[in-house]
């Protein structure tokens, strides 16, 4: 099958029933098919092994799944982003920055912070956008900022890291208070007395959230 046609195809695949649940836990955010993820990834396995073979980014295709008023399309994109991540170069990010932005909510963004982790990992010159973007008023651009060093590890850039986090101190938004406790949290399994130090530091300035999200491994 083609790109297109495995559009098409999951249109066929609806279900009602799971679909108004998928719509219920999104908060009716979006419509849905109602095709789980196991049977979506089932339908592009083929496809986007092909897809993988002409080493060219297909963003027409993309803005075709995001144009669509099924959540599950823009999954098919983002899938589509994670398998043709190796051949996105520098300046693809802005048009993610726009995916990011468009039609944004958690799941979305979360799943596109991953695609931008190997980006800016595979070409560090990006990072200074990650800075940018963690000062945006757009709070989805800022949560992707924080959450984009994920499972770095010993390769986390931990100047990069203080100053993005740093730079969303103080904030009300959950999705953001959240985000750098996820962050300070996962960096605690490779380095936790980096992260304790962190806390201390800034404790004025966290959210409650933020300190109860990034203790738990301390």
């Amino acid at each position: 099958m083609t790109l297109y046609q495995v559009y098409d195809t999951m249109v066929g695949l609806a279900d009602q029933e799971r679909s108004e649940k998928m719509a219920a836990y999104m908060r009716h955010q979006f419509d849905f098919l109602g095709i789980p993820t196991p049977l979506r990834r089932q339908q592009e396995k083929a496809t986007f092994k092909a897809a993988k073979q002409t080493k060219t980014v297909d963003w027409d295709f993309i803005d075709h799944c995001w144009q669509s008023s099924y959540r599950e399309h823009q999954y098919l994109a983002i899938d589509y982003l994670v398998v043709m991540e190796p051949f996105l170069a520098v300046i693809d990010l802005a048009k993610i920055e726009q995916l990011v932005i468009t039609k944004a909510w958690w799941d979305s963004v979360d799943a596109l912070s991953e695609v931008v982790r190997k980006l800016v990992r595979r070409l560090p010159a990006l990072k200074a956008e990650m800075l940018r973007w963690s000062l945006e008023e757009n709070l989805w651009l800022r949560r992707v900022a924080i959450l984009h060093q994920l499972l770095q590890k010993e390769q986390m850039d931990r100047p990069l890291l203080e100053e993005v986090l740093v730079n969303n101190l103080g904030s009300s938004e959950f999705f953001i208070n959240k985000a750098i406790g996820w962050s300070l949290r996962d960096y605690a399994k490779t380095n936790p007395q980096w992260v304790h130090d962190f806390l201390l530091r800034y404790q004025t300035s966290l959210a409650p959230l933020t300190i109860r999200e990034a203790s738990k491994y301390l």
